[in-house]
């Protein structure tokens, strides 16, 4: 089993940036892709970006693509999420997650990650 803590969130206006950061203690960081999620109040979890464990192999969502670029050091055992000039439709709990196995498959459905951090509140003015 693995541990997550997100950090980063926080309150931030339109246009703005933030970059929210993930550590992990527990099993091997560096052996499984892992990636982010997020909920906005009232609607479905949904998919935001993975990346695979050695770093060569990134996806997003079309939503972010291009603005939030994801990111992992596996020495300091922390995931990234950059997060790029910041629309008020980006407001939601983010989340951490780790895939269940090591293959960088079904990386958007939330039944492929078996451990999942507590979340962190981004909210983006208008």
């Amino acid at each position: 089993q693995v541990q997550l803590i997100e950090s980063g969130g926080g309150l931030v206006q339109a246009g703005g940036a933030l970059r929210l950061s993930c550590a992990a203690s527990g099993r091997t960081f560096s052996d499984y892709a892992m990636g982010w999620f997020r909920e906005a109040s009232g609607k479905e979890r949904e998919f935001v970006a993975a990346m695979s464990w050695t770093g060569g192999i990134t996806h997003y969502a079309d939503s972010v693509k291009g603005g939030f670029p994801i990111s992992r050091d596996n020495a300091k055992h922390t995931l990234y999420l950059q997060m790029n000039s910041l629309k008020p439709e980006a407001t939601a709990v983010y989340y951490c997650v780790v895939k269940t196995s090591k293959t960088f498959v079904e990386i958007t459905r939330t039944f492929a990650y078996g451990s999942w951090g507590q979340g962190t509140q981004v909210t983006v003015s208008s």
